[in-house]
């Protein structure tokens, strides 16, 4: 039979705990907020600017001498991933799925016989795989969301460190893996790649009929003012990093998401463990009552 200290103890200690996940909850909600406000907010101008340069290189295909950020190298030897995760814990499946997706994607392309090299943008994955993936690791940048979120000077700076990695040729390709928000309880793995630039395919619209729906003709010609060189020269790597400043949106929303998800959980759990500690103590604490009464009358009955 339990001790009633041990459980009293126990039932506290609990207690303790709920407090802490309910807090840690409220908080998550709090910062999820504007978190999701600001991955929202983002889309349209990300998506509107992948769609112009998807559209610009189609017109552009098959011509030499292009930017390489939109040609690339000429070959896809050496892949770089960008892996998006938190710097902290405690937000149920978030970091999980990020790792079991980058894994995945170096297990295939090392099959694939590429090279494979992996930077990571948070602590948590870096800490799960940096034995195993071993000198494939690149570096780890953590710190990147402060107290009032993320900045796009913190993008800004994980592109410089990308282009400078390609401009030294050490990589041919990049991709980034991040978490795209859906709701507080959803979240989406997501693998998108950056160099060279792979824009979103046009959709054709949908024939009653079912037939194959011809190509719609020649592609628009572009004017360029001042000079084609000048313009992608100063809109390809702001594409870049407004493109990872949108993935690292997408991943804080989804971690506050997770967070609030897993912390209101946890609070759950708690509670339902305080009931069944407290029926446990309750029943122990009768049976010690009833032990004494019995053994006060048994006494009182031999006299």
């Amino acid at each position: 039979m339990a001790n009633l200290k041990d459980l009293k103890t126990r039932i506290e200690s609990v207690k303790s705990t709920r407090k802490i996940t309910s807090a840690m909850k409220m908080v998550a909600a709090a910062k999820l907020r504007r978190a999701q406000d600001a991955a929202e907010n983002a889309r349209g101008y990300s998506e509107r600017m992948s769609r112009m340069l998807g559209s610009l290189a189609e017109s552009f295909a098959g011509i030499e001498g292009g930017p390489k950020l939109f040609a690339g190298t000429g070959s896809d030897k050496t892949h770089l991933v960008v892996a998006f995760t938190a710097d902290r814990g405690l937000c149920g499946g978030f970091n999980g799925s990020i790792v079991r997706e980058t894994r995945k994607i170096v297990r295939e392309l090392k099959s694939e016989g590429k090279a494979v090299k992996v930077l990571f943008v948070g602590r948590k994955a870096a800490d799960v795989l940096k034995r195993e993936l071993g000198d494939s690791v690149v570096d780890i940048i953590t710190g990147i969301a402060g107290k009032k979120g993320i900045a796009f000077v913190e993008a800004q700076n994980v592109s410089l460190r990308i282009r400078e990695m390609f401009e030294a040729g050490e990589f041919d390709v990049c991709s980034i893996v991040f978490n795209k928000f859906q709701s507080a309880m959803t979240q989406t793995v997501t693998r998108q790649q950056l160099i060279p630039f792979v824009g979103e395919k046009s959709e054709k619209p949908a024939n009653d009929d079912k037939k194959s729906v011809p190509d719609s003709g020649p592609k628009a010609a572009y004017i360029f003012e001042p000079e084609e060189d000048e313009i992608l020269a100063d809109l390809l790597p702001k594409n870049l990093s407004v493109q990872i400043f949108q993935a690292m949106l997408e991943s804080s929303a989804s971690e506050h998401g997770s967070r609030m998800t897993a912390m209101d959980s946890a609070t759950r759990n708690a509670g339902d463990m305080i009931d069944g500690l407290t029926l446990t103590y309750n029943r122990t604490r009768q049976a010690y009552i009833t032990k004494e009464l019995i053994e006060i009358i048994s006494g009182a009955e031999a006299l």
